[in-house]
């Protein structure tokens, strides 16, 4: 599995090299800045999770986690640690999209246990947003006809469409890229692979038979001759 990437930020050069030492320890890459400015600078390495003290020099981690925000990921794990653990202190960097938020002084052990407990949290919450991605765009919407990839199910104005194997596979390819012209050799690839002794004239049968399976929106299904078939949403009226 790869190794992930922290980047401590603290104007205390020994606390830094502990943290960079355990971290390391942990399995994670560890690098360390001294100063918000060097933090910044060395934000396009494209770290996993900041560890970031509140109180440096001009710019402090309050402001720095802004400008993360501001300019690089608005998602990137952020963990807090400074000596000022008021209340309100907290509140404003959970304000600013802490993750976490350690008071010094704080055991090594702990933070190294935070550290993956937040990249734990993260990624979770990405998969998560990943399944919904691809959940959404499983579905196709074309008016009141849905071709949904995930269930195989095809519905016109909510009644489901009894569509073979193949021709949901056509319906699919071709609503998926709406307007992309693809020849019978391409459907007959995608849709058929392997299998012998198909002849063009099939896809021509079978999206025949489609199209009538999915009036009103048959038209949809445009032949572009000499060249094949697309999903044109122009077509239909």
């Amino acid at each position: 599995m790869e190794k992930k990437k922290v980047l401590i930020v603290d104007d205390e050069e020994d606390l830094c090299e502990i943290l960079r030492f355990n971290l390391k320890s942990a399995g994670f890459i560890a690098d360390v800045a001294f100063s918000a400015e060097e933090a910044y600078s060395k934000l396009k390495n494209n770290y996993d999770i900041l560890l970031l003290d509140v109180m440096m020099g001009a710019i402090s981690g309050f402001k720095l986690a802004e400008l993360v925000r501001e300019d690089y990921s608005k998602d990137i794990p952020i963990i807090f640690i400074s000596a000022k653990d008021q209340e309100s202190d907290k509140l404003k960097g959970f304000h600013l999209g802490a993750d976490d938020y350690i008071s010094k002084p704080f055991s090594v052990k702990e933070v190294v246990a935070r550290v993956n407990a937040v990249l734990a949290r993260s990624s979770g919450q990405q998969k998560r947003e990943s399944r919904d991605r691809e959940s959404k765009s499983s579905v196709i919407d074309f008016k009141n006809l849905q071709i949904n990839k995930t269930n195989k199910l095809v519905t016109i104005d909510g009644a489901a469409v009894k569509l073979t194997k193949k021709e949901f596979e056509i319906l699919y390819m071709l609503a998926n890229e709406p307007h992309k012209i693809f020849s019978r050799a391409e459907i007959l690839d995608s849709v058929w692979k392997d299998e012998a002794y198909v002849l063009e004239r099939t896809v021509d049968v079978h999206i025949a038979r489609l199209r009538k399976k999915i009036e009103p929106y048959g038209s949809a299904i445009a032949n572009r001759s000499g060249y094949g078939y697309c999903f044109d949403m122009q077509e239909e009226q």
